[in-house]
């Protein structure tokens, strides 16, 4: 392959973690040395039924890639393996399924190191806490639970008043 071609392909490459990151709602940084294949397949299988994306990606590409963005206070994390797991849909989404993976497996070979909540750079203390924090859906389903429970209480209430007239 000549060296035109092959810098047309990093090209490419730059390009597509470009729109990962213009996509992600969150993207956590991983150090993934010492995973055994088995959890490393695990761990896929789970972010892709979360609709998430874990990725192995070279360094320098990410690096071009946050440079074009002008994404900034990250580029300290992108030294030796590292994995990078994108969340689009939802901003807890991919904190949660690398600490909860952690946390099941009892791992100390994943490691995480930092990331970003949309362009902002943040520290695993942030990441921890979005992992902690319940997703936009179970947000809402408390919402329509509280929502509802006035509604059902005076159904229920009007439903007794009902009945004592019908036995009186």
């Amino acid at each position: 392959m000549s060296s035109s071609a092959i810098l047309e392909q990093k090209k490419q490459v730059v390009a597509e973690i470009v729109e990962k990151l213009k996509n992600a709602e969150s993207m956590v940084i991983v150090s993934y040395s010492g995973l055994t294949v088995e959890q490393v397949t695990e761990l896929r299988k789970q972010c892709r039924e979360n609709d998430v994306h874990y990725c192995v990606l070279k360094n320098r590409l990410v690096d071009r890639a946050m440079k074009e963005l002008n994404i900034e206070g990250i580029d300290h994390l992108l030294e030796g393996p590292n994995a990078f797991v994108f969340g689009e849909k939802d901003v807890t989404a991919a904190p949660k399924i690398i600490s909860t993976f952690i946390d099941k497996n009892k791992l100390t070979s994943l490691e995480i190191k930092g990331g970003l909540m949309g362009t902002e750079a943040i520290d695993v203390n942030t990441i921890k806490n979005l992992a902690a924090t319940p997703s936009r859906e179970e947000l809402l389903g408390t919402l329509v639970g509280c929502l509802n429970s006035p509604v059902s209480g005076l159904v229920a209430v009007l439903d007794q008043i009902a009945e004592k007239k019908e036995a009186a």
